[in-house]
């Protein structure tokens, strides 16, 4: 996203991803299963395709156009947050006094994080941060409508048909912003990767843990995120890595690893 955002704009970036993405899992689908799934279920999965993928993917591609793929992507990493906040009120999840600390120290985290650019006033950064926050928010409420709605579809047609949905929903934008200029190899590969690898066969596995691990437990996998995402950005475009991003970052992973039970689960395994 950081490399190919700047040249395609936000709107193309992710319709072509999504898009690339389904036509990836579509013949994949047809061998192993079959289109009854998307016919029947297809309102879940137009909810699914824009409120798990369209809507975040074009809010943390816009958040790439500021900031770094390491910030963008310690800011994703709130997602397990939001789905327990959203499991406490939507599904009414009951939150332990730990969980509820974890809670306040996840905000504290993402304060931490985010009140440096906040308060020197970066151009462009309030709204690049506040893009990446409510992507997360999206995210958890999309893992918490698959619990409660979908758990019963297949990973494979939950992957397939949410990928099929957000690129038509983003079409009618891709069409009006089309780039006039010439696109760059990079940024090419770089959308075809996302598609493919990040998203299509990505998307699949992520299904499959919501189903059998349940969300609260599938969405810590963007726990993982942030070190490959600054390793990456320091490898391949020179990002710095700040004392700011690794505080931050260390305090909301432990409001997560509270909010989400983890640290509970591994004392009473311990006890």
């Amino acid at each position: 996203m950081r490399i190919a955002s700047p040249e395609f704009g936000p709107v193309v970036l992710v319709e072509l991803r999504v898009a690339i993405a389904a036509l990836v899992l579509l013949p994949v689908l047809l061998i192993r299963e079959n289109l009854a799934s998307l016919r029947q279920d297809w309102k879940k999965l137009v909810f699914l395709g824009v409120v798990n993928s369209a809507i975040p993917f074009y809010l943390f591609a816009y958040s790439t156009l500021t900031l770094t793929a390491g910030y963008a992507s310690i800011l994703n990493a709130t997602a397990p947050l939001f789905a327990a906040i959203i499991a406490w009120l939507w599904l009414s999840e009951k939150l332990t006094a730990l969980q509820s600390a974890g809670l306040f120290v996840g905000i504290v985290g993402v304060t931490v994080l985010t009140w440096p650019k906040l308060s020197f006033g970066i151009d462009g950064a309030a709204m690049a941060i506040a893009a990446g926050l409510l992507g997360s928010f999206c995210y958890g409420i999309a893992a918490n409508f698959t619990k409660k709605h979908a758990g019963g579809l297949s990973s494979l047609s939950v992957a397939t048909g949410s990928m099929i949905a957000a690129s038509l929903f983003l079409l009618p934008g891709a069409v009006a912003y089309w780039p006039q200029h010439a696109i760059s190899m990079d940024a090419w590969i770089s959308v075809v990767i996302l598609g493919t690898a990040s998203t299509g066969f990505a998307y699949i596995l992520y299904f499959r843990l919501i189903r059998h691990v349940g969300p609260a437990k599938a969405i810590t996998v963007t726990y993982l995120l942030p070190a490959f995402a600054v390793f990456w950005g320091a490898i391949v475009l020179d990002e710095k890595i700040t004392l700011i991003m690794i505080v931050g970052a260390v305090i909301i992973f432990a409001g997560t690893a509270l909010a989400t039970g983890i640290v509970s689960r591994g004392t009473s395994k311990g006890s």
